[in-house]
């Protein structure tokens, strides 16, 4: 064979493994569990993405949720410990710091060196990828938490079943080292008149709506978070107040911040954050 054949041979050899891995897609990335504490779970690489700076506040900060709170993180130190605990859905009134207790008992916890507690956040879109991550943290050598912000499902979708069988249903179970905890504005994860739909449209009502409604029973725990009185409001104000040392007196504060809720007719947690926000850019103070 001449050079030129052998040269235009290695050229389609070459091109053909190109193609090939194109088709098969990326590879499988490695997973280092020791790269961080937090993790962002993506599917198309099969990666779990660490997240140097996680964003958080610190658990002492968040007020008006005190009974949720403390049933949040017993149920999380036991699991954390080696012992039985329940997978957990946030329910309720949007801004009232489900997700930023999530994260901020994860991080109270991990001060503890000796607990192998990682936090791992699975988007809502990547829900039908789950039976591929089980795998991964079935075989891991932490525990952990296995995280969907603002998880809901509409009408037609039918990734909520991939859902049901990580978390009890299938044959091998969710895994020993693995909790779900999912935060939500819905308390069954559905909207009403989807479920509402299914009953009206239904031979048997109760049993057609049974299969979806039966999605949160997967969740030993549901923990309700409900509209913030003003009371719990100026609390929260006090205590970033107090957290991060901002100027002015108590009772100009309140006013303040009380205007700042009524221009965006409600009050929150997430509300007195950015209230706080504001007053500490004003006043040139870091929140760091």
């Amino acid at each position: 064979m001449s050079n030129d054949a052998t040269r235009e041979l290695l050229i389609e050899i070459r091109q053909l493994r190109e193609a090939l891995e194109r088709i098969a897609g990326p590879k499988p990335a490695e997973n280092d569990w020791s790269a961080a504490d937090c993790f962002v779970w993506s599917p198309a690489r099969s990666f779990l993405q660490p997240v140097a700076r996680p964003n958080r506040v610190k658990l002492e900060l968040i007020h008006g949720v005190d009974h949720v709170r403390d049933i949040l993180f017993e149920n999380t130190k036991r699991f954390a410990e080696g012992f039985p605990a329940n997978n957990v859905l946030l329910w309720g009134a949007r801004g009232m710091g489900k997700s930023s207790l999530v994260k901020a008992v994860h991080a109270r916890l991990c001060e503890d060196r000796a607990l192998a507690l990682k936090l791992v956040e699975i988007h809502r879109e990547d829900i039908n990828s789950l039976p591929s991550l089980m795998e991964i943290l079935r075989t891991s050598p932490v525990r952990v938490i296995l995280y969907c912000d603002d998880l809901s499902f509409d009408h037609d979708d039918t990734s909520y079943k991939s859902l049901k069988a990580a978390l009890d249903g299938g044959i091998e179970g969710r895994p020993d080292n693995v909790i779900f905890y999912a935060t939500s504005n819905r308390r069954h994860l559905l909207p009403r008149n989807m479920i509402e739909n299914e009953q009206s449209t239904a031979i048997n009502p109760s049993e057609a709506v049974e299969e979806k409604v039966s999605l949160s029973d997967r969740f030993g725990l549901w923990l309700g978070f409900h509209k913030c009185s003003q009371e719990d409001y100026l609390g929260m104000i006090d205590g970033y107040a107090a957290h991060f040392g901002l100027e002015g007196g108590r009772e100009d504060l309140h006013h303040r911040a009380l205007e700042w809720a009524t221009t965006r007719g409600a009050r929150s947690g997430r509300v007195a954050w950015q209230f706080v926000q504001d007053e500490a850019g004003r006043q040139g103070k870091a929140l760091g």
